[in-house]
């Protein structure tokens, strides 16, 4: 397989649009392998899927992973793609979880993990293989309304505007250096899941264009270890 290497210090968003350098990538595949991680019907896994069959994105999905039986699996078994399933409730302590779920990823050699609607906090073992590499999309304009309930946490504050974000995952929940974000107006009067789905819009097209960047190499991820 070809390999292709561009030297690049990453552009992250800030307050103003794309400036601070983050040099942390330096190399990419091509084409791009990506593990998706996913818990619930894998709505933004189809779509990356699908960009990657029409060619939009120079990726393979090489699996997709849940931690339940999420609808997810059975939209990737479709597809023709491995799946693996890694339950917190068959390990004693999140500690064990945590390094399974390192394990079952490192096994597909990925360059790229997607968090694709993945509804667990990764610790420190899942970083500390993959930190730098792994993309987390969030319904909020970050840093605002991090957490599991963006949205509702938005409604409730009474904004005019939220949106989504994408950003490289670190540590904290929703902290990661953000790569990009699409405002969504607020419609008066509209509900949680009204608006959701207006963002899950915006939030698929920003994941496949940011994938898609990634994998022509305006941004890089480093080379897999041992290739």
């Amino acid at each position: 397989m070809t390999r292709r290497r561009r030297p690049f210090s990453l552009t992250c968003a800030t307050d103003g649009g794309w400036a601070a350098q983050w040099p942390i990538l330096t190399g990419v595949t091509s084409p791009l392998r990506l593990v998706l991680l996913a818990s619930g019907t894998g709505s933004l896994a189809q779509e990356l899927i699908d960009a990657a069959g029409r060619g939009v994105v120079a990726a393979t999905v090489v699996a997709v992973g849940a931690d339940r039986d999420a609808a997810a699996l059975a939209m990737a078994s479709r597809a023709g793609i491995a799946t693996f399933t890694v339950r917190p409730t068959d390990f004693p302590d999140r500690g064990l979880w945590d390094r399974a779920l390192a394990a079952a990823v490192a096994v597909f050699s990925p360059d790229l993990v997607v968090s694709a609607g993945f509804m667990r906090v990764l610790g420190p073992a899942f970083l500390d293989r993959y930190e730098g590499r792994i993309l987390n999309t969030h319904p909020a304009l970050l840093p605002a309304f991090p957490g599991a309930h963006a949205v509702r946490d938005a409604l409730a504050a009474g904004v005019t505007e939220t949106g989504c974000s994408i950003h490289w995952v670190d540590a904290g929940v929703d902290t990661g250096p953000v790569i990009d974000q699409r405002r969504v107006t607020i419609v008066p009067g509209e509900g949680e899941s009204q608006l959701h789905e207006r963002i899950k819009v915006a939030e698929r097209a920003m994941l496949v264009e940011t994938v898609a960047r990634l994998a022509s190499g305006v941004l890089t991820v480093p080379d897999r270890p041992g290739s």
